[in-house]
């Protein structure tokens, strides 16, 4: 685990936070940030690969005068411990989230998620659906698809992958201009992002996140990910906004079609040219709709 005070300063900049640390059940050290008041509610943000809590930094920002914003780093991410052996299954993932959520003791959660994050954050909620207050999603999946675009079937062939993803950075690099439509990332916001994955070490988790995409019944998070998928009916009456991005290369609009099926009075907001990244590509206008949504009293 990274400490807090290894941060340099031009990161501090765009991320001003102090990140505290949770064990898990396996004494793994999880890093995750907690800004705001001190309350048993929260907004959950649950990130993808290969991005971290610094994804959200900028809603955390918006959101913490009023309420409380907890963002973990996911175990082998961001400022987490890595973690040794082959990659962590969504099952492990998603209780490594629960162990947190129940370590702060918090009641009442509202979600907000983004790509593999989807499946993990809807993961907890649909098994504790009583404690979600609202949800927002932003380009994710928490249901099975065979859609995989190749240059992510690549980074999971064997052998070739590791080379890619943890030898030439061919995963998280490539994702600071594919990821983003409108404009490109600032070179600050570009490093950041890529901060935490700078060794063939760092990028272990990165590759495994890959790799445990599952497609096929025999797949180690099969499981885990259809009985995700059919607990979703469990939330359809919670208050939820989808904002997609729609110049996203792997959660493209299909994706969205079946968010529509699932929750059918969900509030969606496409945004036709943003990307992938969307809270970079649309942030003037995403930022303040996702902090009224959060902030509206029940």
């Amino acid at each position: 685990m990274v400490s807090p005070d290894a941060l340099p300063g031009w990161l501090r900049a765009e991320y001003p936070f102090t990140p505290r640390r949770h064990l898990t059940t396996e004494g793994h050290a999880l890093s995750f940030l907690d800004e705001g008041p001190r309350t048993d509610e929260a907004v959950l943000m649950v990130h993808g690969n290969p991005t971290w809590s610094y994804y959200y930094r900028n809603v955390v920002r918006a959101l913490a005068p009023e309420l409380r914003c907890v963002v973990p780093d996911h175990l082998g991410m961001g400022l987490s411990a890595h973690v040794p052996g082959g990659p962590r299954p969504l099952e492990r993932r998603i209780e490594d989230l629960a162990g947190l959520v129940d370590a702060l003791g918090l009641r009442r959660v509202h979600l907000l998620v983004h790509d593999w994050g989807g499946a993990i954050g809807m993961g907890w909620a649909v098994r504790e659906p009583e404690r979600v207050g609202r949800i927002v999603v932003l380009n994710t999946a928490a249901f099975r698809s065979r859609r995989i675009p190749l240059r992510i079937a690549l980074c999971r062939v064997p052998g070739l992958g590791a080379l890619l993803v943890r030898g030439a950075n061919g995963f998280a690099w490539p994702a600071t201009w594919m990821a983003v439509h409108r404009r490109p990332l600032a070179p600050a916001v570009a490093r950041g992002y890529l901060w935490p994955y700078r060794s063939w070490a760092d990028r272990a988790a990165v590759h495994g996140f890959v790799r445990d995409i599952p497609r096929a019944p025999g797949h180690p998070s099969w499981a885990a990910l259809v009985a995700v998928e059919e607990g979703l009916a469990r939330l359809r009456d919670h208050p939820i906004e989808i904002h997609w991005g729609g110049r996203d290369f792997c959660f493209n609009d299909s994706f969205l079609a079946r968010w529509r099926e699932l929750f059918p009075r969900a509030a969606v907001n496409h945004i036709a040219d943003a990307g992938h990244y969307v809270l970079e590509d649309a942030r003037e206008e995403l930022v303040p709709r996702i902090q009224a949504f959060l902030s509206r009293p029940d």
